[in-house]
């Protein structure tokens, strides 16, 4: 890992393309949008600055994005579903440029949201940020799990376990896994040069998921509503860098 600032510098340009396209569709993300407009968007504004979608045909994968609504945990597929009022949907979008990934999600909402969805995005976005602030080299995997979970039971939600985060770099996945759930001082120690994504999915109810027939969309069992934010970060000396935060400042909705 002696070499990692190379890394890091292309590894933040793929990180920049990712959250740009986020902050690009932020104006779409509206009644009456279909969420394959989404997708072209998406896929047109990371092809014009020079890269690619990696989503599109991985393992089977037909789109460039997912967009995973209301209930869907994640890999939600995009298609003819138009957003409609009290929707509540995380895109994830990840850009490969120069052989590197950058990969990250954020919640949106759309028109007038619950008042319990906004604070389940409130407590997935914290969660996140508070697991983040802990990353310095010493540190281990465990105590990332444990600073979401703590944080999120607290607020009467759960941690998914069937999905996790995940080492990034010149693949779109490897190891080590990040699990969002989990005790201090277990897992693999974090050093210097390390690349991986934290994206803690939360769900309203209990946390038991189910993949449907698709064979990628993800859901709750029990139909509540799920939230999930993602940064991709790198491990440095004494700290950590964030890869994929928004240009424009977005941190959660709404976004202004």
């Amino acid at each position: 890992m002696s070499n990692y600032l190379e890394k890091f510098e292309k590894m933040r340009v793929a990180g920049s393309l990712a959250s740009k396209t986020l902050d690009m569709i932020t104006d779409y993300v509206k009644e009456g949008t279909a969420t394959n407009h989404i997708d072209k968007l998406c896929y047109e504004f990371i092809r014009d600055n020079g890269g690619y979608s990696a989503p599109q045909f991985y393992r089977g994968f037909e789109k460039s994005i997912c967009t995973s609504l209301n209930h869907v945990v994640c890999h939600g597929i995009p298609g003819d579903r138009t957003l409609q009022d009290g929707d509540i949907v995380n895109i994830d979008v990840t850009a490969i440029i120069n052989d590197h990934y950058g990969d990250t999600s954020r919640m949106y909402t759309v028109g007038n949201a619950s008042v319990k969805s906004k604070k389940l995005i409130n407590v997935t976005y914290e969660s996140l940020n508070r697991a983040i602030k802990i990353l310095k080299p010493g540190k281990r995997i465990g105590d990332i799990g444990h600073e979401i979970q703590s944080f999120v039971e607290k607020n009467g939600f759960s941690v998914v376990r069937d999905f996790c985060g995940h080492g990034i770099g010149t693949n779109f996945h490897q190891e080590p896994n990040i699990l969002h759930y989990g005790s201090k001082d277990t897992g693999d120690e974090l050093k210097p040069g390390m690349t991986f994504t934290i994206e803690p999915m939360i769900n309203a109810g209990k946390y038991h998921t189910k993949v449907l027939d698709d064979g990628w969309t993800a859901v709750t069992k029990d139909k509540t509503l799920s939230a999930q934010f993602e940064h991709t970060v790198g491990i440095t000396e004494n700290g950590y860098e964030i890869f994929t935060e928004s240009a424009k400042g977005y941190k959660e909705p709404p976004y202004n």
